[in-house]
């Protein structure tokens, strides 16, 4: 809940005392102050936090020096203040504008400013073993490190880059198979004719006999 704002030395301390301060000048009669209040309300729930970021409401009737010291002329008026300084300045009941205006304030308030709890351990491991590496369990340690084989490695990159250039010097593969002379659907090539000196058909040979030899 936004805390309510009693007197200029209160709101000073406020300021004094809190990285951002949210302020709330508000109206009693004042529709639309009504109207955004609750939303007011939520942001302060979730973002607000001791010492370092303040949610505060400022009724402008019972705290005019405040009011006057900021120039605050229309309800409602809310002042987003970093280190003492007015940063941002929202006139009118307008919940996105109020909500953007909070969320890039918060972040100047420093680490662990922004929403929900922050825990200081950094985890733990199965087996008792936490994330910076010491045992605080008698368990087994489950992680192991990996190892590498440079050996299965270089085989799979020989085996990848043989099956890329097979793959990319045979175009078309099933053609290849097709014409191939290994291929049984395919007739034998004809046998040429032997030739003789110049090209010419080379004569059948002929044998002689002894009584050949003899007449000649």
């Amino acid at each position: 809940m936004p805390d309510q704002i009693t007197s200029a030395a209160d709101w000073r301390s406020t300021v004094s005392s809190n990285a951002v301060v949210v302020a709330d000048f508000y109206a009693d009669w004042c529709g639309p102050c009504k109207m955004i209040a609750p939303h007011f309300e939520s942001l302060a729930n979730k973002y607000a936090k001791p010492r370092k970021i303040a949610f505060v409401k400022v009724n402008v009737d019972n705290q005019g020096e405040v009011a006057q010291q900021y120039g605050v002329r229309a309800m409602p008026t809310f002042l987003i203040l970093h280190n003492g300084s007015v940063i941002k300045t929202i006139q009118g009941a307008n919940p996105p504008a109020l909500t953007s205006a909070v969320e890039a304030a918060i972040k100047l308030a420093g680490p662990g400013a922004v929403g929900g709890s922050s825990f200081s351990s950094g985890g733990q491991r199965l087996g008792g073993t936490p994330v910076g590496g010491q045992r605080v369990g008698s368990g087994q340690r489950v992680a192991r490190p990996i190892s590498w084989d440079i050996n299965q490695w270089v085989n799979a990159v020989l085996s990848f880059l043989g099956l890329y250039f097979v793959s990319l010097l045979s175009l078309d593969p099933y053609k290849s198979a097709e014409a191939s002379r290994f291929n049984k659907k395919n007739p034998p090539p004809a046998a040429k004719p032997a030739t003789g000196p110049g090209g010419r058909p080379a004569g059948r040979a002929t044998f002689k006999t002894l009584n050949d030899l003899g007449s000649e």
